[in-house]
């Protein structure tokens, strides 16, 4: 059974390396998401996506269409 804590740490150090293309991936994901619903569970999507850049720690860190120093 592979160890998801291994896999949720790569995903981290990668989120703090990259912000700005975690944030543009959990962007075109909302996107994705909202289209598929037509737009019916909007709310909870981009919550999730928060929620999701919370945990990984890139809320405030190159979201996109913000400039930031970290590429």
């Amino acid at each position: 059974m592979p160890n998801f804590g291994k896999l949720l740490d790569k995903a981290k150090q990668f989120a703090g390396k990259h912000p700005n293309q975690v944030n543009k991936g959990v962007g075109q994901g909302e996107q994705y998401a909202n289209e598929k619903t037509v737009g019916k569970h909007e709310r909870q999507i981009h919550e999730g996506g928060q929620k999701t850049e919370d945990y990984l720690g890139t809320q405030d860190q190159g979201s996109p269409g913000q400039q930031s120093g970290n590429q």
